[in-house]
């Protein structure tokens, strides 16, 4: 089987974290983004990955080198000279995705969930339809585009309804699908929309399926959701991989999910946890509290600093008595002084902040 990845361009929504790595390299979970991806597809037995991308950093084909021989699959870029929106990147690897008859998958490149691509796939050859879209249930369906059932079907979808003022549903598109090779010839090679006109007329010819994501969905393209997604995901780790998550009956774990790498050091009398993700090679001083956040790798956080709601990147340093909350984010090796508070900072790399950020601003 194949699959095509949107990646997209330069990963504006998450700055500054990708101001250093491109967005599919910038670690989730203490794994970088598009690895959740890999793994699972590969799992489900795609040998053959397409990533759609505006631009081809040279830093991701050495890493995703090393992915192509860790799990036998075949990763190739397919490189825009023009950004061409959601559908256009599928006719541009019209050769790749039409090589044989099997269906591929599709996936926005910010999406992490429990990937069902194995039961996606039973689905979609059961109903012998064109398409079909993997469906989230939301609390709040009119924010989005919400999806339409024909009635008396098994998830045949009649239409599309943006942001509906009354009630018709409460099932999302969730940036996954599985699509027939013929699907292809329904694109033209220009800027288009797979949501907004290639879907409309394959539900029009009664050729679009819908298929319910079980467990959680989050797209982490900015950095307010990367911390919502992460809550997500370590608490799936709770239920269905604990051992992969640092005991509950650790010292320093306060009200468990906390993700610790084996090289990561933790001083004495901290609190860390919930909801927190610790990188490789960090530092933690004594009296810490961490709290609903991620630190990346080679990272230090000083005696007695207080984290929640926040990103540090890698290799930067959280003084003693700091304090930082309300989703700030540092890029890749910024200092933060001692007794500094931080709110809703966005601090580019290699900065030093030294006196107190009191309401959201970017630090340049």
């Amino acid at each position: 089987m194949k699959a095509l990845i949107l990646v997209g361009g330069y990963g504006t929504r998450l700055r500054p974290l990708t101001l250093t790595l491109p967005k599919p390299l910038v670690e989730f979970g203490n794994k970088p983004m598009i690895l959740h991806q890999v793994e699972a597809l590969a799992a489900a037995g795609v040998t053959d990955i397409v990533l759609a991308v505006n631009y081809r950093p040279e830093v991701m084909v050495s890493a995703l080198k090393k992915y192509e021989e860790m799990y036998n699959i075949s990763i190739t870029f397919s490189v825009e000279t023009e950004p061409l929106g959601t559908a256009g990147p599928l006719r541009l690897a019209k050769d790749v995705l039409q090589k044989d008859d099997s269906p591929f998958f599709v996936l926005n490149s910010d999406i992490i969930c429990d990937y069902p691509f194995q039961q996606l796939a039973e689905f979609h050859r059961s109903h012998g339809g064109e398409a079909t879209i993997v469906a989230t249930k939301v609390e709040e369906p009119s924010k989005y585009g919400v999806i339409v059932h024909k009635p008396n079907t098994i998830g045949q979808i009649d239409r599309f309804v943006e942001k509906p003022v009354e009630f018709v549903g409460n099932r999302i598109n969730a940036g996954i699908y599985i699509l027939n090779p013929s699907v292809v010839d329904r694109i033209e090679l220009r800027p288009t929309s797979i949501e907004k006109e290639t879907f409309p007329a394959l539900s029009k010819d009664a050729q679009l399926y819908s298929f319910d994501l079980e467990g959680y969905w989050m797209d982490v393209g900015q950095p307010k959701d990367f911390l919502s997604g992460t809550c997500l995901y370590l608490s799936s780790l709770t239920k269905n991989k604990p051992e992969l998550l640092a005991p509950t009956t650790a010292d320093y774990v306060h009200g468990g999910n906390v993700l610790i790498d084996p090289s990561a050091k933790v001083g004495k009398d901290c609190r860390i946890g919930p909801n927190v993700t610790i990188g490789p090679n960090v530092v933690i001083g004594d009296g810490v509290r961490l709290q609903r956040c991620v630190v990346l790798q080679g990272s230090t956080v000083k005696d007695h600093a207080w984290v929640k709601s926040s990103i540090i990147g890698w290799n930067s340093t959280v003084g003693r008595w700091a304090r930082l909350e309300g989703v700030t984010v540092l890029g890749e090796d910024v200092t933060v002084a001692d007794e500094v508070y931080v709110n809703g900072g966005s601090v580019l790399p290699h900065k030093t902040i030294t006196s107190n950020i009191e309401h959201p601003a970017i630090i340049m």
